[in-house]
């Protein structure tokens, strides 16, 4: 697949996750973490025309000089930006000025796209796939925010399920002590923050084969593990008495049934399949209920290839640190991780709403401890 199809089969994915939405539901930002999708979509392509086509393409035009100020995220380099919390205050441009400017983008990507590339535009034109498929995921997490808090639980579409994970029966994998290489070894396209590869080293430990599934996570919450502070750090007690939590996100007891929101529509619990939405708080909390604790990053990386992962995004104990050797790119990219590597914690592998193809056993995902909208789940070890 050449340059120009790679582009475009990303770039029509984005759109595909939107097909299903009413024009009232691309604007609506209920919290501070969910962006509109109309602003998703705007972003990925502001990212392509400021960083590809402005200073490389020499007779390009801007759609709008507004847009700058518009889809800008967080890069300080770039300049002002309308602030994360005012994105759903956006109502201009509106949905369709959005998609004509996906279109004008995307066809003066594709006719430079044709011409003679460089190595260093290269790595950046691939930077710009993967953030675009970062995006992909969260668009489809905000979607079930956006849907899963409206009162009336309107399905994301009849014909789209949250995608089955019924789990095997957990087994205990031993890891033997040792000194371990972690980051990323290879030739492929890695982000910054999974460099440079370094050793560590590692006690003996166990961890399970299999994510905890909503059955066990069930019976924390039925022997009070929202009522009991012992299982909880102080700060995760606070969070819970602050915000009266008393099981998963999306989860809803109806007529005495635990049932939970997925994109659907409303279901009853299955038993069988892994939690998900779970804050880091709860995944301690849990870990600490039954008597064991969550891997850290190195331990998960070094078990990964015995573990069954990929559909959860997996909350380790590792706070979100640079590896050793780790710089940051000059320049706006420079933003892109490393300013970021503060109060957060790491999470491993995966969710069913990550792209295809871009997931690796090195990848290094992080969130505040508090937040539980992505696909997250719990793997224990000790």
């Amino acid at each position: 697949m050449n340059l120009v199809e790679q582009y475009k089969q990303i770039r029509k994915h984005s759109e595909k996750i939107c097909e299903p939405l009413e024009t009232e539901d691309y604007v609506v930002q209920p919290v501070e973490d969910v962006s509109p999708p109309k602003w998703h979509l705007g972003h990925t392509t502001w990212f392509f025309e400021t960083f590809i086509l402005i200073p490389n393409a020499a007779e390009y035009q801007v759609f709008s000089e507004n847009y700058n100020y518009v889809f800008n995220s967080y890069y300080e380099t770039i300049g002002n930006r309308v602030i994360r919390t005012d994105r759903g205050n956006l109502s201009r441009p509106s949905v369709n000025d959005v998609y004509q400017y996906r279109a004008y983008v995307d066809e003066a990507m594709e006719r430079f796209l044709q011409t003679t590339i460089s190595d260093e535009l290269l790595e950046l034109l691939i930077l710009g796939f993967n953030h675009e498929q970062q995006h992909q995921e969260l668009l489809l997490t905000d979607i079930k925010y956006i849907l899963g808090n409206n009162p009336l639980f309107p399905p994301y579409s009849a014909d789209w399920k949250e995608e089955s994970y019924l789990a095997t029966e957990a087994k205990l994998i031993t890891i033997n002590e040792g000194v371990y290489e972690i980051g990323y070894d290879g030739g492929d396209f890695c982000f910054d923050n999974e460099l440079n590869r370094h050793k560590v080293y590692l006690q003996e430990f166990e961890v399970s084969s299999e994510l905890v599934t909503n059955g066990e996570y069930l019976d924390f919450i039925k022997d009070g593990g929202y009522t009991n502070f012992n299982f909880w750090h102080a700060e995760g007690w606070d969070w819970v008495l602050r915000n009266q939590i008393k099981a998963p996100m999306y989860w809803h007891l109806i007529d005495g049934e635990w049932c939970n929101y997925t994109l659907n529509g409303i279901s009853l619990i299955d038993a069988k399949q892994s939690v998900t939405h779970i804050s880091y708080y709860e995944a301690y909390a849990f870990a600490s209920w039954k008597g064991m604790r969550l891997p850290t990053e190195f331990e998960w990386e070094v078990a990964a290839k015995q573990l069954n992962w990929g559909k959860r995004w997996e909350w380790t104990e590792s706070a979100y640190l640079p590896y050793p050797g780790f710089n940051k790119a000059p320049g706006a990219i420079g933003e892109y991780n490393g300013k970021f590597m503060v109060n957060q914690k790491v999470l491993r592998g995966a969710s069913v709403a990550t792209p295809e193809n871009h997931s690796r056993i090195t990848y290094r995902n992080f969130f505040h401890p508090h937040l539980r909208w992505q696909f997250t789940g719990i793997r224990l070890a000790k």
